[in-house]
């Protein structure tokens, strides 16, 4: 008898996430004809607060309550247009359901149902899945190639949209290649972490936290924080650019300005009493300059979401040396990337499941990413919940690479905690890849 996982009930609610505003909550319940038993899957949809002008539709409602940032809308929109349609599907069908959302929706972009709305109910259902067949979400939806542990991009120092500094680079991160398995690689990111916290406080800086859990004091510019990661990486007994290397995120489209076609840095502009600005070729120039200078082998978002001439000068002058990763240039979204493949823009996408709207749709950017010798980074979202579903998509989809924020706040550990269990259960089949989760020279 052929399984089949018939969606008897699906649910939304409005929770809150890691910076106190609402998101989407979905249950899904599911009979399995076999055993004649329920089986419930929760989904919490994350939300960024530096995103890009091509991400799938977040839908807010825009009223007074919750300063215009409810979800009140989308909720109605999984229970009152969703489940109505997806009710009595087979859940085991997580293509042809997503499809149908799609479908239903009717935009591009997921501008009628809401991206967080789908998505809730599309986790929800790949969760409920793997619960009715007792396996792990990794298992269920990565198959029994699922075995590959991936390497921590952990902020350990936030700028931008994600802290109140003068830092405007959004993220600093590290990456302990030298690990060899996922536990070894989280104790030593938590041991620079904590290094870099004694650095700070001797030199008299903040120990704030930002948004993601990464430190957040004034500095004036990206080497004088990069020098501080050097000295917290050297303390806690590693060395830079052999053992533990740097990555970046810039979120240079939060930087650049449509009207002058240039980069302001506000941050270093106040701090260094006049106005920094740079053109194209000097952003491109000075990422050159800092990772000849720092063990850096990541940066993210290096330019701005539609400078696709800027993407190609960058890639032929970095690639092959640094990971070059598309967050808002390729938005999860396989027709960008796609597009990006065909320029040779970037050699790598940040996977943001929230961004695209379906499990589906995430998994064919990896899978194009793959294709065509990209690496993908899974990743979380400045707004965050427990939810810890994209620690085991990472597994499932073999990404090699996370990044999941600070050693620090539940809402980010939780997803670290989990690929420790993931690990654990996968016993002698993990593999951590170290380096050869980059492909840079």
């Amino acid at each position: 008898m052929t399984t089949y996982l018939e969606i008897k009930s699906i649910c939304a609610r409005e929770i809150l996430d890691s910076r106190g505003n609402p998101t989407v909550e979905t249950d899904m319940a599911l009979l399995n004809h076999r055993d004649g038993q329920l089986y419930r899957g929760t989904a919490a949809v994350p939300s960024g607060a530096s995103t890009g002008r091509f991400e799938a539709v977040e839908l807010r409602d825009g009223e007074p309550r919750y300063f215009g940032l409810g979800v009140q809308h989308a909720v109605k929109n999984v229970n009152e247009k969703i489940a109505p349609f997806l009710c009595g599907e087979n859940a085991l069908n997580q293509i042809r359901i997503d499809r149908k959302m799609i479908e239903l929706d009717g935009t591009d972009n997921k501008g009628n149902l809401g991206a967080n709305a789908m998505l809730s109910v599309s986790l929800a259902c790949a969760k409920a899945a793997a619960k009715a067949l007792a396996m792990p979400l990794y298992r269920y939806v990565g198959g029994a190639g699922a075995h590959l542990m991936p390497v921590p991009m952990m902020n350990i120092l936030n700028g931008g949209k994600h802290a109140a500094n003068t830092v405007d680079f959004q993220e600093f991160m590290i990456m302990p290649i030298c690990a060899d398995r996922f536990a070894d690689a989280l104790r030593i990111c938590a041991e620079t972490y904590h290094n870099l916290k004694k650095i700070l406080q001797e030199k008299g800086l903040s120990t704030g936290v930002g948004d993601e859990g990464g430190f957040a004091p004034d500095l004036p510019d990206a080497e004088s924080v990069l020098a501080l990661l050097v000295d917290a990486i050297r303390a806690s007994g590693y060395k830079p650019g052999e053992d533990i290397w740097i990555a970046m995120d810039a979120a240079s489209s939060e930087l650049y300005n449509e009207k002058t076609d240039m980069y302001h840095f506000p941050g270093e502009s106040s701090l260094k009493g006049e106005e920094i600005i740079r053109s194209t070729d000097e952003m491109i120039s000075y990422f050159e300059k800092l990772s000849q200078n720092f063990p850096i082998i990541s940066i993210e978002d290096a330019l701005a979401e539609d400078d696709w001439d800027g993407w190609q000068k960058l890639t032929q002058r970095l690639a092959g040396k640094v990971q070059l990763v598309g967050d808002d240039l390729f938005v999860t979204n396989k027709k960008r990337l796609a597009a990006g493949i065909k320029l040779g823009t970037a050699n790598s996408i940040l996977v943001k499941v929230n961004q695209i709207g379906t499990l589906t749709e995430a998994f064919e950017a990896v899978e194009l990413a793959h294709k065509n010798n990209y690496t993908a980074v899974m990743s979380h979202r400045s707004g965050e919940t427990e939810d810890t579903t994209i620690a085991d998509l990472a597994v499932a989809w073999n990404t090699g690479q996370i990044k999941t924020g600070a050693p620090c706040r539940s809402d980010r550990v939780a997803k670290y905690n989990r690929l420790l269990r993931i690990e654990e259960e996968l016993g002698a089949a993990a593999e951590y890849p170290g380096l050869t989760a980059f492909h840079v020279q």
